[in-house]
């Protein structure tokens, strides 16, 4: 076991512990009961997280990477979770959640990395063949078919990070210029086709809002506005924690979720987000250190993967905070309060770690 310890990458989990500590901090200093009840729970959703990536570790990844029947499996799960969770309870205007009582299970979080691990395979099998674009079609519908899933709920957020996930996934594979022309052109028809045919018309109000908030200050444009102004207030230093603040008061909606950006800024301010963004760039550096030392295709693309789908959640997080995207409901990667997003992440950097102890 201890041979085992020593070949993890203890620099990687101590970045991982600053991240969810600044979470910790931020959402404990909104400084209201449900700030209290929210950190400690999100505590214990750290605790587990890192028992499950740690004995995940001891799990030989390479299951994965020789037995497509686990995949398939695990695919499957992954349809049918999308499907059974269509008829659950609404929760803010979506059926994304199974109440499980003293939390809510989202497994749209556990299906990310599913579709990181079957791509690898995928990718990995194929590598040499990619140029045969019925690969990337055939690899696109089984993604597609899950996109779908979630949209329907709707989490248009999420849809972007899968569509995002096989794009850089099929990139980093290998692929012609001319295939990648035709790829782009696919998902900006995707794009279109979602706004008239898929997307809610609060959705599209939020993409409305987003170009232009002054619009509707106190409608559609609220969240913006007071996520502008939360960072704004913010200053070099920050305001300091406490329930006197935007985030406090509750002017600011989804603070400890969503919009935890913005109340990090407000507490802490420049310094505080400046530290977070160094904590983010640590942690690709050391995700890409594992990719390059990986052994073989299918964990190097997995690494790969799961550093594109942390990177797209942190620009579209931190682009709604600051209003240079959409509102889209993702949450900051292992920041935001939620126990199915932390949970999915750290079994994520279980498998990477064992794929560090192995190569």
């Amino acid at each position: 076991m201890y041979s085992h310890l020593r070949k993890l990458d203890w620099k990687l989990i101590f970045i991982v512990l600053l991240l969810s500590g600044v979470g910790l901090l931020t959402i404990y200093g909104i400084g209201s009961s449900e700030s209290v009840f929210s950190f400690k729970k999100q505590l214990s959703f750290l605790g587990l997280g890192l028992i499950l990536m740690l004995g995940l570790s001891f799990f030989d990844y390479r299951i994965f990477k020789n037995y497509s029947y686990v995949l398939f499996i695990l695919y499957l799960f992954s349809l049918s979770s999308l499907i059974f969770v269509l008829f659950s309870q609404d929760i803010k205007g979506a059926s994304s959640w199974f109440s499980l009582g003293y939390v809510n299970f989202e497994p749209t979080e556990f299906v990310k990395i599913i579709v990181i691990l079957f791509l690898a395979k995928y990718f990995s099998l194929r590598h040499i063949e990619l140029y045969r674009i019925r690969h990337l079609l055939i690899s696109g519908s089984y993604v597609a078919l899950l996109i779908a899933m979630v949209l329907i709920q709707p989490d248009f957020g999420s849809a972007i990070v899968l569509l995002s996930i096989w794009f850089g996934m099929v990139v980093i594979s290998g692929i012609k210029i001319r295939h990648l022309g035709i790829l782009f052109l696919i998902m900006v028809l995707l794009l279109v086709g979602s706004w008239f045919l898929i997307l809610k018309d609060y959705q599209k109000q939020r993409v409305l809002t987003f170009l232009n908030p002054q619009e509707d200050p106190y409608g559609g444009g609220y969240h913006i506005s007071q996520s502008l102004i939360a960072v704004g207030s913010g200053g070099l230093f920050g305001q300091g924690v406490g329930d006197n603040s935007q985030a406090g008061l509750k002017f600011l909606p989804e603070q400890h979720t969503d919009f935890i950006f913005a109340t990090l800024a407000e507490q802490r301010g420049l310094i505080g987000v400046s530290f977070l963004l160094l904590c983010f760039i640590g942690l690709f550096w050391r995700i890409i250190k594992i990719a390059l030392v990986s052994s073989n295709n299918f964990s190097r693309l997995f690494v790969s993967g799961l550093a594109i789908m942390i990177f797209v959640q942190i620009v579209i997080n931190i682009g709604m905070n600051v209003a240079v995207l959409p509102i889209t409901g993702l949450t900051l990667p292992l920041v935001s309060y939620g126990g199915s997003s932390l949970i999915s992440i750290f079994l994520a950097l279980g498998i990477m770690q064992s794929i560090k102890a192995r190569s």
